[in-house]
């Protein structure tokens, strides 16, 4: 197999930016809201499975808010691809709406005493699930393999089953490697944060990224990817 065109850096850039931002917004999620993902949908189907069996520290409520309001932000983007062209445009966009986003949720964090339950617990839920949904819709669009900036099972699996240890040739290996330790990293930095510092600065943090990717997408990429 032949290795497959690679994307112009500044969106690999920007795409594992987002995947860090992926990690951190994780760490919020599971570790500050009580046993809730916000960019790992595959794992609020299987919370909302364990809850629904009755099984201890976890909320359908707080699992289906989250599947909602990301399902909702896909939807929204979804249409506004219809008027947004072109997609790189439309990346450009959502991207702000997210940092505005993220950032209103660490505002939200930062100005009540706890976010794991009540109200705060579900508007940050729905203020980073309704984000992240939509940005996912954007990064469809744009139709990078093994960059989603969510999801890893596949990417995982095409790392392994075309690898030299399967006969393959690791086609994308070096986008797909970003991909898992942009994930890995932003977790691992997130959860040092909101167990050392808190969620507000973790979802600081995260908006900075996101702001920082905006910016940087925006001055490199403007006319290789019709930006201009």
């Amino acid at each position: 197999m032949s290795e497959p065109d690679r994307p112009p850096q500044p969106l690999v850039v920007t795409l594992a930016a987002l995947t860090v931002v992926s990690g951190f917004l994780d760490a919020v999620s599971f570790l500050g809201l009580g046993h809730v993902f916000i960019a790992n949908m595959t794992g609020n189907v299987v919370l909302v499975g364990f809850a629904v069996a009755g099984a201890p520290g976890f909320s359908v409520a707080a699992s289906l808010c989250a599947l909602g309001f990301f399902l909702g932000g896909a939807v929204a983007v979804g249409r506004l691809a219809r008027h947004v062209r072109p997609p790189r445009t439309l990346l450009v966009v959502v991207m702000a709406t997210e940092a505005t986003l993220t950032a209103l949720a660490a505002v939200v964090a930062g100005t009540v005493p706890a976010i794991g339950a009540g109200w705060p617990r579900f508007t940050v839920i729905a203020l980073l699930a309704f984000s992240v949904g939509g940005r996912n819709a954007a990064v469809r669009r744009l139709g990078v393999r093994d960059m989603s900036t969510t999801v890893l099972t596949t990417t995982l699996t095409g790392l392994a089953s075309e690898s030299w240890l399967a006969g393959g040739a690791n086609p994308n290996a070096a986008l797909r490697l970003t991909s898992v330790l942009s994930q890995f990293g932003g977790a691992l930095v997130g959860a040092l944060l909101v167990l050392h510092a808190g969620a507000t600065w973790a979802l600081a943090v995260a908006a900075t990224i996101v702001v920082a990717a905006l910016a940087f997408f925006f001055r490199e990429a403007p006319v290789e990817l019709g930006l201009a």
